[in-house]
C-alpha cells in the first residue's frame, strides 16, 4: 500500500463502510453474524486517520455486542498497526471528524 500511496500522492481518497460489523473479514466464507449494525459510511484523504477514527467509533458505539469487536481489535494488536502505520508515514491518527446528513 505504501507505495501505492507514494506513487499517488493525495489522489487517493479512501472510504470505509462501517455496516453489519462482524469480528471476522468479509472474505471469510462463514463469518461470525454482525455486532454492530450500522455506524455509516467514512472517507478521508489519510487512510490511517479514517482507520483510527473507525476503531474510535467501534469503541464508541452504544451496543453492548461491541464488546465482540473491541476484543477482536485488542487481541489482534489493532491499535499496534495503527502506530506502525504512522510510523511508516502513511498518514496520521490525528483527525477531525465531520458528520454529513
Amino acid at each position: 500500500m505504501k507505495r501505492i500511496a507514494d506513487y499517488c500522492g493525495d489522489n487517493i481518497l479512501y472510504i470505509n463502510v462501517m455496516n453489519n460489523l462482524s469480528v471476522d473479514c468479509d472474505c471469510d466464507s462463514h463469518p461470525e453474524p454482525p455486532r454492530i449494525a450500522d455506524i455509516g459510511m467514512l472517507a478521508s484523504l489519510d487512510p490511517v486517520a479514517l482507520d483510527k477514527a473507525c476503531v474510535d467509533l467501534v469503541y464508541q458505539s452504544p451496543e453492548e455486542d461491541r464488546v465482540h469487536l473491541v476484543e477482536r481489535i485488542e487481541s489482534r494488536n489493532g491499535r499496534l498497526t495503527l502506530d506502525h502505520a504512522e510510523k511508516l508515514e502513511l498518514g496520521s491518527q490525528k483527525y477531525e471528524l465531520v458528520t454529513l446528513e
